[in-house]
């Protein structure tokens, strides 16, 4: 299902409350409006027909003389005339029924003629005027589809006496106001045409300026991390965004309180750990040192006759735990001194070529080398880049020092596009599955003894030059270490 992020949630906002107020507003306006329309056309008709029905009444009072004959041809010519010079003066048409309901003269007799409309009058509005004495009757007729409104009035003489009926059917009035609200319609459309532009516009920049704020904080908080100095936001105006920033705000003095708390505590663990670890190593070979030596001792006081023996083997084994003690101080010098590198530009096949030439002098040392054609130049600490491979190499020796026969090892190298790939397998026996996740730990060690600083060693290396280190390992077979780094470009 798509989300509207906020920009277009707000956009939509204004947008459908612009529309849906110009629904409402036509709508009631136009109700209004036709309402209005209906009661002013009332208002307008009741006035004509009594003014009419006035001038009708005068007229006939002035024929008297001819009684209350209205079929009486002279005065229904004269009545005519006088009837067809009102509807001339007022626009409107005029029809005049008789007592019984019959039309008598009208001002459009061809609608009559062609029987378009009954000549009889209506019948609701017959009973309205004959049998409930109304002094007005105004409703509402249709021709097929076609509505007008229609009002009657009784002609009364001076006696009192109710004589004829007049009746305006009112033909133009659905015309009338279908043009009124076509006009009207337009006046609105153009209106809210210019509202909706406005709104777009206000939508536009008002979502601008909202998510651009959102926008800059969440780029901050993208860009919060524990390891380096956090920006705070500034924001000048006291509304919700503001009180958001201050609650980032915060929770960057608190990360940044945190974080020194976590370095302060990581550094006195690591050196806790590394003091740990120097005291173990170191412990070791002390011990048969110091064994030796009261040993010898012992022999001296009591004028062993074979001390010269004792202390030519004791000699040999002191040297061995000293070594010992060498190589333990330089894995701790190489791991602390990973960061001091000295870069420069040089052809990593030469430090390979050198480290290969020190193992091959070993006669149980087999080793492959495969290269293909190409440059090989990297941007790295050269002495470092040699320990890599020497550790590399080492620690396949020693994998594979407790098996029958040669020893084994095989290095490949070549050009990936601006990268380059080599790779050292052995044939060690792969390493166990519960092993693999702490290999590239410091103090981590798959043998009895040692630092376990080799591999941690190496990673820190390859990651000074921008490169990754990884393996890949069977178990009963062996394991392969692949290295990752990019070509130095003049």
């Amino acid at each position: 299902m798509m989300r509207l992020n906020i920009r277009s949630q707000i956009q939509a906002t204004i947008i459908f409350l612009s529309v849906f107020s110009f629904l409402v507003i036509g709508i009631a306006t136009i109700s209004f409006f036709i309402l209005r329309f209906h009661q002013s056309n009332e208002e307008r008709l009741s006035k004509s027909i009594q003014v009419m029905a006035n001038e009708v009444n005068s007229k006939m009072n002035a024929l008297q003389a001819f009684d209350d004959v209205p079929d009486n041809f002279g005065v229904r010519s004269e009545l005519e005339k006088t009837i067809a010079e009102i509807s001339d003066l007022h626009n409107v048409d005029i029809n005049y029924y008789n007592l019984a309901g019959n039309l008598v003269i009208s001002t459009q007799p061809y609608i009559y003629n062609k029987h378009l409309l009954s000549s009889k009058m209506e019948p609701v509005a017959y009973q309205q005027l004959q049998n409930d004495h109304s002094i007005r009757y105004l409703q509402s007729e249709k021709v097929g589809s076609f509505e007008y409104l229609s009002i009657y009035v009784p002609l009364i003489d001076e006696l009192g006496n109710t004589y004829a009926y007049l009746n305006i059917p009112y033909l133009n009035s659905q015309n009338e106001l279908n043009q009124e609200i076509s006009g009207f319609l337009a006046t609105l459309i153009n209106l809210n045409a210019f509202i909706f532009l406005i709104a777009g516009a206000i939508a536009f920049f008002l979502t601008s300026r909202i998510t651009d704020s959102f926008y800059l904080i969440g780029k901050k908080m993208q860009e919060m991390n524990l390891g380096k100095i956090n920006e705070e936001i500034r924001w000048n105006r006291n509304d919700e965004i503001g009180m958001l920033v201050e609650e980032y705000n915060k929770m960057v003095r608190k990360l940044e309180q945190s974080a020194q708390a976590l370095a302060q505590s990581e550094r006195e663990g690591a050196w806790r750990e590394m003091a740990r670890q120097v005291a173990h190593e170191i412990k070791n070979p002390l011990t048969p040192m110091k064994l030796s030596i009261q040993y010898l001792q012992n022999a001296i006081q009591k004028n062993a006759p074979n001390v010269k023996e004792l202390s030519a083997s004791m000699a040999v084994t002191l040297i061995e735990q000293i070594d010992q003690l060498s190589k333990i101080a330089g894995d701790f010098s190489q791991f602390a001194n990973i960061g001091n590198a000295r870069m420069e530009r040089f052809d990593i096949t030469e430090v390979i070529g050198s480290v290969v030439r020190l193992y091959s002098a070993n006669p149980r040392v087999h080793m492959e080398w495969n290269k293909e054609e190409g440059s090989y130049e990297v941007y790295s600490d050269r002495t470092q880049m040699s320990r890599l491979f020497t550790n590399l190499f080492q620690n396949a020796i020693e994998a594979e020092e407790g098996q029958v026969g040669n020893i084994q090892i095989s290095i490949n190298q070549q050009v990936e596009g601006d990268q380059l790939l080599i790779s050292v397998a052995d044939e060690s026996g792969g390493i166990p599955e519960r092993m693999r996740e702490n290999i590239f730990t410091p103090n981590f060690t798959t043998k009895s003894s040692g630092t376990g600083l080799g591999l941690a060693i190496c990673k820190g290396i390859v990651e000074k030059a921008n490169g990754q280190i990884w393996f890949e390992s069977i178990e009963g077979k062996g394991t392969t270490f692949y290295i990752r780094l990019p070509r130095s470009s003049e």
